[in-house]
């Protein structure tokens, strides 16, 4: 709860400043695994360590991690920066006196680079020039530093600014971490512009290459990469409950659902239609199909998986739908092979069976069964132009596909 809320306040402040604590605490996450247990070795609140892992997340244009049942899953980004973000925390360390708690006085990186500044010119007012800063802010700003970090690190004179002997030490550590922050954040501009202007469309699972879902994506994307060149759109395939929840939460601006009719919040159009077989039996009896194999199909978080679960409660009684061997699969590729190779029997588009296994015996189911696939997004302002942006890319592409 508190990541996830430190996660959406920040997102809405990311010209936020990189400072030492937040590099501490993330590197402690990234090493213990958990908020608990970086908790625990920080001496930290958790709500700090979540609100620190935000705002690096912010400042990258990246996630690092999300919530896993009571947990955390770390992106594959997360373990490639990990051990640069390591040594960022070592360098930063290092810059605090021994015996000085760094989490109660973090420093800036934006302070480090002034004094990196004020270091190399050897001068206050001439940092403070080249910084377009008031000389006695910059000289606050240096007496804050040098509080914070437990050193002295400039004697000042009339010839200029000298550094103490432990003022160089930290000078050549600031200019590492630094350079090693620059290295670690260097394409967060890029990737913040390209999320910013990014369609994410949500849409079920394809049943194979030939379905009309990969189709109607393949078409889509195609369409889209010539009328919106400077618009990246991304595609992710999931279940239609995950669908809906990501559309509720922001994860997806549109979704391509499997579904007779569109909730109430939702508004869109139907883009394509596809009629259901019972696939992987013989003769022409449901009944008789469906009873004398395992029957492999989706959750209940699909829309097909409420086709067919009509289907069976019309065709069987419960003491006969008891008897049934039911094996859940969220994977329709997986159930595929399930019935091409291992005896089960299935309900699945027919036209995109019969694509890929021609002489794969089938039973269509009336037309009553057909799958509506909806093109639709949230019913409230500021969320439709993303959504008929699409739909109009589909239809147009629809009109000029070859025959």
């Amino acid at each position: 709860m508190f990541y996830l809320w430190a996660r959406r306040l920040c997102a809405q402040q990311r010209g936020i400043e990189m400072d030492t604590s937040t590099l501490l605490l993330v590197d402690i996450v990234l090493h213990q695994r958990s908020l608990r247990g970086a908790a625990r070795h920080s001496g930290r609140p958790a709500a700090s360590i979540a609100a620190a892992l935000a705002r690096c997340e912010s400042a990258l244009s990246i996630s690092l991690c999300q919530r896993a049942g009571s947990g955390l899953a770390f992106t594959l980004e997360a373990n490639r920066l990990a051990p640069s973000i390591a040594e960022a925390a070592r360098l930063a360390r290092c810059l605090y006196a021994a015996g000085t708690d760094p989490f109660p006085s973090p420093v800036r990186l934006q302070a480090l680079g002034r004094f990196v500044e004020v270091a190399e010119r050897g001068s206050i007012r001439q940092a403070a020039r080249a910084l377009m800063l008031g000389q006695p802010q910059l000289s606050r700003q240096l007496a804050h530093l040098e509080t914070a970090l437990g050193h002295k690190l400039l004697e000042r004179g009339p010839g200029g600014t000298v550094l103490t002997e432990t003022g160089r030490r930290v000078w050549d550590d600031c200019s590492r971490l630094l350079q090693l922050w620059g290295q670690i954040s260097r394409t967060s501009e890029d990737r913040f512009r390209r999320a910013q202007t990014t369609v994410r469309l949500g849409s079920i699972m394809p049943l194979g290459y030939e379905s009309e879902i990969a189709r109607q994506l393949a078409k889509l994307t195609a369409g889209w990469a010539a009328s919106h060149p400077r618009q990246p759109l991304f595609i992710s395939s999931t279940t239609a409950e995950e669908l809906l929840r990501g559309l509720k939460s922001g994860a997806f601006d549109v979704v391509l659902l499997d579904t007779e009719t569109l909730p109430e919040d939702l508004e869109g159009a139907p883009i394509a239609a596809s009629g259901l077989a019972v696939v992987g039996a013989k003769g022409n009896d449901i009944a008789a199909a469906l009873q004398d194999r395992p029957i492999a199909l989706p959750s209940p978080r699909s829309g097909l998986r409420l086709r067919i679960d009509t289907l069976l409660d019309m065709t069987f009684d419960d003491t006969e739908r008891n008897r049934l061997t039911l094996v859940e699969i969220d994977s329709i590729p997986v159930i595929l092979n399930l019935v091409l190779h291992y005896g089960f029997a299935s309900v699945l588009p027919l036209a995109s069976v019969a694509s890929i296994r021609p002489d794969l015996h089938s039973i269509p189911l009336p037309s009553t069964f057909d799958m509506q696939y909806w093109l639709c997004w949230l019913r409230s302002a500021g969320r439709s132009a993303a959504g008929i942006a699409v739909l109009d890319t589909i239809r147009r592409a629809t009109m000029h596909a070859p025959p």
